[in-house]
């Protein structure tokens, strides 16, 4: 059985951090260790919320009991999304060299979770820059949106040409795989949103219908990574050869079904439990077109 280990920040109200990636991930047939750098009310979008934020000394304290129990040499791979500081960051780090360390195969999973556009930044200072310099070139896999990936290869994006020149200056530094989400380019259709992959042997573009919500959901972006991890692991061909093409189909059915109910709904969380099943087995399939 595959087993992932996901240090997000965790809400008890709502879908955001590993609220919204571990359901998914266990779906889809995946044993999840949730390790939680925060543990808050709800998502801080709502303006209030109490909670209390971990230390990176809590994160190893609590990597050292599963080591014990575990010896890490069953994990496949390390998801990380929202990090608060550089320590927190310097402590997923150490987690990913302590888990490669025990199982050499496993990846690394980084969602570069930094701002978005209209948003610009909404994270600390200094951590856009060691999200570049220092998570990135670690990883493995990498889930910017199109603000982040804009940040994250100093360069513009808008046309289709920009976004495989970003990804590929990114793949340059360590990943080999780049899904970008939420991409909006000169020759995307107004009604649709994209994501892109992009690997050393091609890239992949698909569309799905967008959905006008009156407040846009949180924790979209932690449910496509953790999903599109877990649809990676699943294929044969792992993050090699054409198995990320595979999986940017099955991520974009994925979301698609989760935004149906959560439109649906009319609720500004993400309709998880309603769409858990469209999760493993959707009814409405998307193709990936392939670009390079």
């Amino acid at each position: 059985m595959t087993h992932i280990i996901s240090i997000q920040s965790h809400v008890a109200y709502g879908y955001v951090g590993n609220r919204a990636a571990v359901l998914p991930l266990q779906r889809l047939g995946c044993e999840v260790t949730a390790i939680n750098t925060v543990q808050f009310s709800n998502h801080t979008g709502y303006g209030a919320f109490t909670g209390e934020v971990f230390t990176s000394a809590h994160l190893k304290e609590v990597l050292d009991g599963v080591e014990a129990l575990t010896g890490l040499c069953d994990v496949q791979a390390v998801l990380s999304g929202y990090m608060g500081d550089e320590g927190i960051g310097r402590a997923v780090l150490e987690s990913v060299t302590r888990v490669r360390s025990a199982s050499p195969g496993a990846l690394y999973c980084c969602d570069p979770v930094m701002g978005d556009i209209g948003r610009g930044f909404f994270v600390r200072e200094g951590i856009p820059e060691w999200m570049r310099d220092c998570a990135v070139p670690a990883a493995d896999i990498i889930t910017p949106n199109q603000f982040e990936l804009a940040f994250l290869s100093d360069q513009s994006i808008a046309s289709l040409g920009d976004v495989l020149t970003a990804a590929a200056r990114l793949r340059e530094q360590g990943p080999s795989v780049v899904l970008v989400t939420s991409l909006d380019i000169d020759d995307s259709t107004p009604d649709t949103i994209e994501m892109l992959v992009d690997t050393a042997v091609g890239s992949w573009r698909i569309a799905t219908p967008r959905f006008d919500f009156p407040v846009a959901p949180n924790g979209a972006g932690d449910f496509t990574a953790a999903v599109f991890l877990a649809c990676c692991l699943r294929d044969q061909d792992g993050i090699n050869g054409e198995g990320p093409a595979r999986a940017l189909e099955r991520t974009a059915e994925a979301v698609h079904a989760l935004f149906t109910h959560t439109f649906e709904a009319g609720t500004r969380e993400l309709a998880l439990i309603q769409a858990q099943n469209e999760i493993v087995a959707p009814r409405q399939r998307f193709d990936a077109e392939r670009v390079r």
